[in-house]
């Protein structure tokens, strides 16, 4: 059961970074044809800017959680590395509990943004004059998988422990062999 939530816990993350990275190279092709249009007085597409600005900020948010799965996030381990196996262990699940409650509080305060902007029925200030609701939506909504994601780790990690399946939480939590070696 843990093992199979930690998969699509891991299977969906990699599916949300394929969808950024594609995301990510249409956002640089766009700005690209831009670009190379502008330099020969071919006009401008428009909006290259603002657009790639929403994809940023959707990138940044979605890209989090997947971070966080594969374990790329920087863990400063000065203490945690001179501790025995179970402190370690109980260093790991301290960092993931408070990533998860630092996580959770950012998703409640990225709400009210959305909410005012949805009751203001607020728009860009550009000439595309975007809805800003849907890259709000879009970034919100990655800061709300995150959190998700924050907490099925938490989870994971305690029910490891609880198990006293050791290898399994290091694979999950822990900070990886490759720094330990």
């Amino acid at each position: 059961m843990i093992e199979n939530l930690h998969g699509a816990l891991r299977r969906a993350n990699r599916l949300i970074a394929l969808i950024l990275g594609a995301a990510l190279l249409l956002t640089v092709a766009f700005i690209l044809v831009d670009v190379v249009l502008r330099k020969f007085g071919l006009g401008s597409l428009g909006g290259s800017d603002e657009i790639s600005g929403y994809a940023m900020a959707a990138v940044a948010s979605w890209g989090l959680a997947c971070g966080l799965v594969e374990r790329a996030h920087v863990r400063i381990d000065l203490i945690r590395q001179k501790l025995a196996r179970p402190g370690r262990a109980l260093m790991d699940i301290f960092a993931m509990i408070v990533t998860n409650g630092v996580v959770l509080l950012i998703a409640w305060q990225c709400w009210p943004v959305l909410q005012k902007t949805l009751a203001r029925g607020s728009h860009a200030n550009t000439p595309l004059e975007t809805p800003l609701w849907i890259p709000q939506g879009i970034w919100f909504s990655g800061w709300l998988w995150f959190a998700l994601t924050a907490t099925g780790l938490s989870l994971i990690g305690i029910a490891y422990l609880a198990h006293g399946r050791r290898a399994e939480f290091e694979a999950a939590l822990g900070i990886g062999s490759e720094i330990e070696e």
